[in-house]
């Protein structure tokens, strides 16, 4: 006597919301390591195992609405990287902000590239926008960790440059096979926003009360404190300036 057969798993059809999220999940997936331009419905309809009108259906703009779609969903998540509770030293707390960018930037490697240098043919006002407004999102975060929630123009201009310096640090990453290793990359972004507040408070008050604030919460052997170290003998050499 054989044995009955398990019966198969009973088939589920997917609700809306599941079948948006999981075409979008997909797309994201794709547009993570491909180029826009270099991505089709077909591709997307493929790799989520459906046909091309049903992506149509739940995308009725096509391609360029599934992708207005991911992007948002990325910069969502992009926005979640920054957000960081006001516990510890400052400069601790934005190189777990950094650990968690970067990883993100290691994940979506060639769509991040794609989406910051632009020229995409996917790319569009509304595209523009949203990735604006992760910036604008990341630039807030910074402000609060530095005690600021209503900085002046000199310290906001400091902090957009820095965020735009960490923007082009992570395409050069990419373009330079992600070399040096992420921890590295991240301690001296942290650096960098360190040098930039130390030279925006030499001439900005507001600034430098930020700056005063910070260090009172620094510890001797965190990332202030290591590179003070490593800067005295440097500066030292400029003494005759003085």
């Amino acid at each position: 006597m054989t044995s009955a057969a398990s019966p198969a798993p009973a088939y589920r059809r997917l609700s809306v919301e599941e079948r948006r999220t999981q075409l979008l999940r997909v797309a994201l997936s794709l547009f993570a390591h491909r180029a826009p331009e270099e991505v089709s419905l077909d591709d997307v309809a493929e790799a989520a195992g459906v046909s091309r009108p049903l992506v149509y259906r739940y995308f009725a703009g096509g391609k360029q609405e599934l992708y207005e779609a991911a992007l948002r969903s990325a910069a969502h998540e992009l926005e979640l990287c920054f957000a960081e509770p006001p516990v510890g030293p400052p400069t601790e707390r934005l190189a777990r902000v950094l650990d968690r960018y970067l990883a993100f930037v290691d994940g979506h490697d060639t769509g991040f590239s794609a989406l910051l240098q632009g020229g995409s043919v996917a790319e569009t006002s509304r595209t523009t926008a949203i990735v604006d407004e992760v910036r604008r999102a990341a630039a807030e975060q910074i402000l609060l960790h530095l005690g600021v929630p209503d900085p002046g123009p000199r310290l906001r201009m400091m902090v957009r440059t820095w965020i735009a310096a960490v923007e082009a640090a992570s395409l050069i990453w990419l373009d330079e096979d992600k070399r040096p290793p992420a921890p590295e990359l991240r301690a001296w972004l942290v650096d960098h926003l360190v040098a930039l507040l130390t030279a925006t408070a030499a001439t900005d008050e507001q600034t430098a009360g930020a700056v005063a604030a910070l260090l009172a919460q620094e510890r001797p052997e965190g990332p202030v404190g290591t590179l003070a170290r490593a800067v005295v003998p440097v500066v030292g050499d400029a003494a005759h300036l003085l």
